[in-house]
């Protein structure tokens, strides 16, 4: 098949360009001027110049292809002025997927996340996962990104409704290889991995292999039913933020911190910390949008994608031993 990627550049792109190519697809990625472009070393991918916000572009490059692929978003906690963060998030998917249809593409995968799955409860002390049929509104969006990809989504929705083939994944907490940034989950890898992670909250997360997840679009654009969402997750990998770290000790022989910082003192510092940055533009150490979500244990259940995509379920422990891996391969561990 012939496709076309946005957000190559980024984590989950460049794993999927890698997946993509591993499987004898062409590849076409937008890659806009300038772009660091380490992710997709030692890939096969014909460039093409441009950006979410040039229609005539998009629909020129789409052009013969299969398959699209929209990875491409404005991922901030904390911004001045979150305008361009909207513009890219939701006009963007608007472009991409409107050019995607005119272009007559096969398939469209667009990829959304599990901020805009419906949240989990806790029943007699225990967390239920949720998944794709969890009751969730637009109120349920509390942070300026997750509303952005909400209403994204809705765009996607909105042009599977009316005919195109707009297929819709959304990935839980990638970890692995190839992560140049890093992303925030990447990120806290490696601040347990230079030592600078004296402390921990008591939060949870769906962790999942970057590659399963690349995999996940793949299938996607093979089975799966146009107008559908699909958790790219892990059905073993529900674990609370003690559980990971103690994880990555086992990995690593670096001690795990033990000690938890209550979520009022976060979200307290956090106040603090976002004042100073509304003030120096500098973006703060621990935004308010992230501390707030991380009041929620984000449990998961990828079922669904399992049994109608055939999603791959790596072990959790194998994506962090790949994360740590790659981590330390290219430099990016200080600490001795």
């Amino acid at each position: 098949m012939k496709c076309f990627v946005t957000g190559g550049t980024g984590f989950v792109g460049s794993n999927l360009v890698r997946e993509l190519n591993a499987r004898g697809h062409q590849v076409k990625a937008l890659v806009r001027r300038g772009a660091d472009l380490r992710a997709l070393q030692g890939t096969q991918y014909e460039p093409v110049d441009g950006d979410l916000s040039d229609p005539a572009v998009l629909e020129k490059a789409l052009r013969g292809c299969d398959w699209c692929f929209h990875v491409a978003a404005s991922y901030h906690l904390w911004l001045k002025d979150y305008t361009p963060m909207y513009a890219a998030n939701v006009d963007g998917t608007r472009n991409v997927l409107t050019a995607a249809t005119t272009a007559g593409c096969q398939r469209i995968v667009y990829t959304s996340t599990v901020g805009c799955i419906g949240l989990p409860k806790e029943e007699a002390g225990k967390v239920i996962p949720t998944d794709e049929m969890t009751p969730v509104a637009e109120s349920q969006m509390k942070n300026h990104y997750k509303l952005s990809k909400w209403k994204a989504e809705r765009v996607a929705l909105e042009l599977a409704a009316k005919g195109s083939p707009v297929v819709i994944v959304n990935p839980s907490a990638p970890i692995g290889p190839y992560d140049v940034k890093p992303t925030p989950t990447g990120q806290m890898v490696l601040d347990f991995l230079n030592r600078k992670m004296p402390a921990y909250l008591d939060t949870g997360l769906n962790w999942v292999h970057v590659r399963d997840v690349a995999v996940g679009h793949i299938l996607a654009a093979e089975k799966g039913r146009l107008g559908e969402r699909y958790i790219l997750g892990n059905a073993e990998a529900n674990r609370t933020m003690k559980e990971a770290l103690q994880m990555l000790q086992e990995i690593t022989g670096v001690p795990a911190p033990t000690m938890r910082v209550p979520h009022w003192v976060a979200l307290m510092a956090a106040h603090v910390d976002e004042g100073i940055s509304n003030f120096t533009g500098k973006t703060p150490k621990a935004p308010l949008a992230g501390v707030r979500m991380a009041k929620y244990k984000m449990f998961f259940n990828p079922a669904k994608a399992i049994r109608e995509l055939g999603l791959p379920q790596t072990s959790p422990r194998q994506a962090f031993v790949d994360a740590v891996e790659w981590f330390r391969a290219n430099g990016y561990v200080t600490a001795k």
